[in-house]
């Protein structure tokens, strides 16, 4: 197993972390059963590091990390977040409860969750960081960190804060746009946790688009894993591994010697490149075609149906359509809404036929046809 240290904690963390997110469920209760022998497997393996928050698993993570723990607690990592900004003696309950789940002492990271650049200026800045510091002042947090959720300007802002010692982020292959606020937080010696490696489980299925586009390498996780842990300024690889199965392979994966030199690299480029080409010649998501006056989210559509049809993942969009369906409208309605004004199709740059894309993507994501590039 290969380790690093966690930028300014000094933490030398394993490279390879266990996010506690996606355990395996019976209901609303982690299967102790299947989770706690996967947890010991990957730290029997090497992993030092193990990810959770308050929320996660309908609130039974913390206690199944907690039990996890036990016999391991000197040996481990272990991350944790907090979402209350505003009241605290809210943040102050969500502390020790945690504290009591995780059947620990202290917390070695600490993490507010979700930062953006509105939060960190109306938030923490003004008053959860007092509270934070007051923790770590008693012992119950080592470090103060943050996951976070922006663009390279937000955070780039946290990372000139100097308030945190990591931040945890999403990257990956199929989501390169923070490369520059990651080369930034390394430059200034933050730990860079990188979370959703894997795209949301989007790269953890079968994919002819980007199959053996790396020689020796034909699993698609395995290729994703390693692409995050190609880039020198990232810290770690948080993967939510929810099967035995997950955690053997990941753990196979970074326990060899195998590495993305920068022929694999280019490689990659040049696949991703084709396709984000192939992508744009449908829809290139400008937004230029917003506001539509029954509320259509039009690039949002266009970027599932070109997932399916581009990238090739059919069953995640048509699961990412479907969850949407039962939150409408808080962002947007679905394409069945389309009156067929055309008021989208004249302020189109591209001058994309939106209308009648728009039934083809409804007919696909619904499940009523197949996909067609």
């Amino acid at each position: 197993m290969k380790y690093s240290i966690l930028g300014k904690s000094g933490l030398k963390v394993s490279r390879l972390g266990f996010g506690a997110m996606r355990l395996p469920m019976d209901g609303q209760r982690v299967n102790r059963e299947l989770a706690l022998p996967m947890i010991h497997r990957a730290f029997e393996g090497g992993v030092n590091y193990i990810d959770t928050a308050v929320g996660y698993c309908w609130e039974d993570s913390q206690r199944v990390v907690g039990e996890a723990l036990k016999g391991w607690r000197d040996k481990i990592v272990v991350s944790t977040k907090n979402h209350e900004y505003s009241d605290e003696t809210k943040c102050w309950t969500h502390l020790e409860n945690s504290l009591a789940r995780l059947q620990v002492d202290y917390i070695d990271i600490y993490n507010t969750h979700g930062v953006n650049g509105k939060s960190l200026d109306e938030s923490v800045r003004l008053r959860v960081l007092n509270w934070l510091r007051k923790a770590r002042d008693r012992g119950l947090i080592k470090h103060i960190c943050t996951s976070f959720h922006d663009g390279n300007d937000a955070l780039r802002k946290v990372v000139d804060s100097g308030f945190y010692d990591s931040i945890t982020l999403q990257y990956n292959l199929l989501d390169r746009g923070l490369e520059d606020g990651i080369a930034y937080a390394h430059e200034n010696n933050i730990g860079v946790v990188v979370m959703g490696p894997v795209g949301g489980g989007r790269l953890g299925l079968p994919n002819e688009a980007l199959s053996n586009v790396v020689p020796g390498i034909n699993r698609i996780p395995e290729l994703a894993l390693r692409f995050v842990l190609a880039n020198p300024n990232v810290t770690m690889a948080l993967s939510g591994m929810s099967t035995m199965a997950q955690v053997d392979e990941n753990l196979g994966t970074w326990n060899d010697d195998k590495t993305l030199d920068m022929k694999d690299m280019k490689i990659i480029q040049e696949q991703m490149d084709r396709l984000k080409k192939m992508a744009d010649l449908y829809c290139p998501g400008c937004g230029y075609c917003k506001p539509c006056p029954k509320d259509v989210n039009i690039p949002r559509i266009f970027a599932m149906y070109n997932n399916a049809r581009v990238y090739g993942f059919g069953e995640q969009s048509r699961r990412e359509y479907a969850e949407w369906r039962k939150k409408m409208p808080e962002d947007g309605t679905q394409a069945d809404s389309c009156v067929d004004c055309g008021e989208c199709e004249k302020k189109c740059p591209q001058k994309i036929p939106i209308r009648t894309q728009l039934k083809d993507a409804h007919e696909f994501l619904s499940g009523r046809v197949s996909c067609t590039a």
